[in-house]
């Protein structure tokens, strides 16, 4: 109960101030920027922000220091839903328990606000109020996250994988850059931004990378598992589209195991006692949506 007050606290500063970001929907072009606020607020679990303010707090930083570091990490996952949701992609229906993007708006503003986001969230992290050598940091940080080595490669390699057998290996590429990479930048970029030393970087970005694993072999489950209501999105497209996952390869007890061993190899990464890491590195494989 105590990690969830403070992921709820975290959650409600990190809502608030997207809500101030974000252009205003009566401002033109206000179609994309209502599309842009509508996938970008729609309730969520705003973990990435949440493990940004945790990360800060670990190595003595503060979260209002790093609340538009939060902000822009949470744009840049929005803007891969809104793509990962679309047509040519996972086509899917659903996301946060609201019509996707595309199915509110129509695929070309929804490919618009994805963009839009994107770019609003270096706009937006390149102006955190701290030391010019940090902010550039950071920005390095996303920057490497969101392209062909974080969220873009591991996306390409799902999809030209979807059909085929794959080996561990490839599995672990597809995790590590789709789901991991943002979740190691998210820990790396609070502990930055928090004035954390290389050590305590590293240390929190090796712990992002297990938790981003841990993080979705438990979706891979959840899709096999829950219900579309539960999960606030569609489930068992994973099987229909024959995508790479870990049940698919080893099946749902050993999916578990490997869930629970990335876990505890995150919290053994920890570069100092932090109880919210610690939790949130658990709840990674015991949530249920």
């Amino acid at each position: 109960m105590a990690l969830q007050s403070r992921l709820k606290a975290y959650a409600d500063r990190v809502d608030a101030r997207l809500r101030e970001l974000l252009p205003p929907d009566d401002r033109m072009p206000s179609e994309l920027h209502t599309a842009m606020r509508y996938s970008c607020l729609a309730p969520g679990k705003r973990l990435r922000p949440a493990l940004v303010m945790a990360a800060a707090e670990a190595v003595g930083g503060s979260t209002e220091s790093v609340i538009d570091g939060a902000c822009a990490v949470e744009m840049i996952h929005c803007f891969s839903l809104i793509h990962d949701d679309l047509p040519a992609l996972d086509d899917d229906d659903l996301r946060r328990g609201l019509p996707t993007c595309h199915k509110k708006f129509g695929e070309a503003v929804a490919i618009l606000a994805g963009d839009s986001l994107m770019v609003f969230a270096f706009d937006t992290l390149a102006r955190v109020p701290l030391a010019a050598p940090l902010v550039l940091a950071a920005v390095q940080e996303l920057t490497h996250a969101t392209g062909t080595d974080g969220l873009a490669g591991g996306e390409a390699v799902d999809v030209l994988s979807e059909g085929k057998t794959v080996d561990l290996e490839t599995l672990e590429f597809i995790h590590s850059r789709k789901t991991g990479a943002l979740i190691s930048a998210s820990c790396a970029i609070g502990a930055i931004l928090g004035g954390g030393s290389p050590a305590e970087v590293e240390g929190l970005r090796a712990y992002g990378a297990h938790v981003g694993l841990a993080f979705q072999i438990a979706d891979d489950l959840l899709n096999e598992t829950a219900t579309a209501e539960e999960l606030g999105k569609s489930v068992g497209s994973d099987r229909e589209r024959q995508k790479a996952t870990y049940p698919a390869l080893f099946g749902v007890a050993e999916s578990r195991r490997l869930a629970l061993s990335h876990s505890q190899a995150a919290v053994a990464a920890l570069p100092g006692p932090s109880e919210v890491l610690v939790g949130l590195a658990e709840y990674a494989v015991t949530r249920s949506r």
